[in-house]
């Protein structure tokens, strides 16, 4: 190699470094992002009870459900919430653990339809597109009394 292109190379090697660093660091932020916006639209939805801020700042205008049991659509799971609170007035949501991986979030939380019941452990996995849920998958369990490993399910 030419003495004069040495110096090119070793610009040219440390940038081809440097952006996987910057992509990774992107990547991250990104992923932060949408686990602090998941966990604030599940206490606004699950806690707060507030519909209209949640549909105005937590779900996409398309949003496609995976559970069964919950309509497709924005609407749809908001008019299933609204149908929820007015039956279960007492509920409550306490979140476990949540982790994000590219725009994927998943959640584990802890849900009681009234204060005298072990409720349900959840795990919803949310897609999110511009800091809105688009996409939701959900499996839960009942809390149970006793286990044979001792473990608490949460």
């Amino acid at each position: 190699m030419k003495p004069y292109l040495l110096p090119v190379a070793a610009a040219i090697a440390t940038m081809a470094t440097a952006l996987p660093s910057y992509a990774d660091s992107a990547q991250e932020a990104l992923e932060q992002a949408n686990l602090e916006k998941a966990v604030y639209c599940m206490e606004v939805l699950e806690v707060e009870f507030d519909l209209e801020t949640a549909g105005r700042e937590c779900f996409g205008d398309t949003y496609i459900q995976h559970s069964p049991h919950v309509p497709d659509g924005k609407e749809g799971v908001l008019g299933y919430f609204a149908k929820r609170f007015e039956k279960f007035p007492n509920a409550k949501m306490e979140i476990k653990r949540a982790s994000a991986d590219g725009d994927l979030v998943w959640i584990h939380l802890h849900f009681q339809r009234t204060p005298d019941v072990r409720g349900n452990a959840v795990i919803h996995i949310f897609r999110m597109e511009d800091g809105k849920f688009v996409e939701h998958w959900g499996v839960g369990q009942p809390v149970p009394e006793t286990s044979v490993h001792g473990n608490s399910i949460f």
